[in-house]
């Protein structure tokens, strides 16, 4: 190949590549959109980070330097207490409803299904008669309710609705031991 063959294939090759890329186009307005969202996300990270921050100077636990900061002691009514309007507040007192909840419906299971009583075994009515049955066939009907029993049920002796003696409950080992409700 002769130098002047190689010089206009190279001229050729520079000419189709410059066919080939197109012209700028101008700013359009899909992409003003795409500038003013990357915007807004930038502040809206901003701010997410700035609010994290603001609670990490709050928050007992952070390694952040705390110096305005007033850490409840020991004694005071907020200690071991969870922020006021904080998610973990919330999640207290929806799960303190729901075991209130669970305690309650126990206390009609027993209703339903125990036997009245002469009130001689730790029960609490006034007239002498109470509800009581026995651990093994509350545990057999309650089964289909929910798997917590013995936690329900510690947690209504601790709110004086029910009696039993001892300090846990086996199921097959204490299958005859009285559950007395106290209201």
């Amino acid at each position: 190949m002769s130098e002047q063959e190689i010089k206009t294939k190279s001229q050729k090759d520079t000419e189709a590549v410059n066919e080939e890329v197109p012209a700028p186009t101008p700013f359009s307005e899909d992409t003003a959109v795409c500038i003013v969202s990357v915007k807004s996300l930038k502040e809206n990270w901003q701010k997410w980070s700035d609010d994290h921050q603001e609670y990490q100077k709050h928050n007992p636990f952070s390694q952040e330097t705390r110096p305005s900061v007033v850490v409840p002691q020991r004694g005071q009514d907020d200690y071991g207490r969870p922020m006021q309007g904080s998610m973990t507040e919330q999640r207290g007192r929806d799960a303190h409803t729901h075991v209130s909840r669970e305690v309650q419906e126990l206390c009609e299971v027993i209703r339903n299904i125990g036997e009245p009583r002469n009130g001689d075994d730790g029960g609490g009515s006034r007239d002498g008669s109470v509800i009581a049955v026995e651990f093994g066939k509350l545990f057999e009907h309650y089964v289909t309710i929910s798997n917590k029993l013995v936690g329900i049920l510690l947690r209504a002796r601790k709110q004086r609705l029910v009696h039993f003696e001892g300090e846990m409950l086996w199921q097959g080992k204490d299958d005859n031991v009285m559950i007395t409700l106290m209201t």
